[in-house]
């Protein structure tokens, strides 16, 4: 069943093949968006479009590495072309690399490790904020939520150095968006998600995930869906008041 709260809105999901990004992107059709789908990998995102367009749904799909800002504004301007202005950008792409199923430990982690999960994670989020930000500011209005995660917070060890750092990381950069575009008429807020069940938990063993649970108050790991209901209400009219906050969405787990 569809409604109308995100009528009219242009919204483009990153890292939408699958996982959260593909859950935001569906849930966002649901309430009446256009959405535009953007994924390095070219195939899944193709086919995640194809199953929203049987479904009745106005999309649009491009592939890119969000790490490339080249390919990144090239992608958007097809966008663009194609279903008009984009209003709400979605900063959902991010990696965390194991290695066996473990983080790696900081003596073991390789420069060039560290820096494509700096490049995927942060400069991502920058690359298509750059590009997307001068229409918003000329229009006077934008929505941008990142994706940070409860490490950026606190020390998880699930993952490692480089995923903690990016995902604070994000924090700033979101606080800081929002103090410089809310005079535009723009909010920038991001989401902190605690362990979601999506086949990333596949990269940690099974008891990890449990301690997880374990250490939650509502006794379980989160949906994707759970996460994009909270993506789509920070970019409704009911959070136009709210910005430049982080919104765990944990169950509880690590309560800051």
């Amino acid at each position: 069943m569809t409604f109308s709260r995100h009528t009219g809105r242009t919204v483009l999901v990153t890292g939408a093949a699958g996982g959260i990004g593909a859950a935001i992107a569906r849930l966002y059709c649901e309430e009446g968006a256009v959405v535009a789908l953007l994924d390095a990998d070219a195939a899944k995102v193709q086919q995640q479009a194809a199953a929203l367009r049987e479904d009745g749904f106005t999309v649009a799909w491009a592939q890119a590495d969000v790490a490339d800002y080249p390919a990144c504004a090239a992608a958007c301007e097809r966008l663009i072309a194609e279903l008009g202005p984009i209003d709400t950008l979605i900063n959902n792409a991010g990696i965390s690399p194991k290695h066996d199923g473990a983080p790696a430990p900081i003596w073991a982690m390789t420069p060039q490790e560290w820096g494509r999960v700096v490049d995927i994670n942060l400069n991502g989020s920058f690359n298509l904020v750059r590009v997307l930000s001068p229409g918003m500011v000329e229009r006077g209005f934008g929505r941008i939520v990142n994706m940070s995660s409860v490490a950026g917070s606190a020390f998880l060890p699930i993952v490692a150095a480089h995923y903690s750092a990016t995902k604070a990381a994000i924090i700033g950069f979101t606080r800081h968006l929002a103090g410089e575009l809310g005079p535009y008429g723009i909010t920038a807020n991001a989401l902190a998600p605690g362990r979601i069940e999506t086949p990333l938990l596949q990269s940690v063993s099974a008891q990890a995930n449990q301690a997880v649970v374990e250490q939650t108050p509502l006794r379980r790991l989160g949906t994707p869906l759970e996460v994009a209901r909270a993506a789509c209400f920070l970019t409704s009219t009911e959070s136009d008041f709210i910005t430049g906050q982080v919104i765990d969405v944990a169950g509880g787990w690590l309560m800051r």
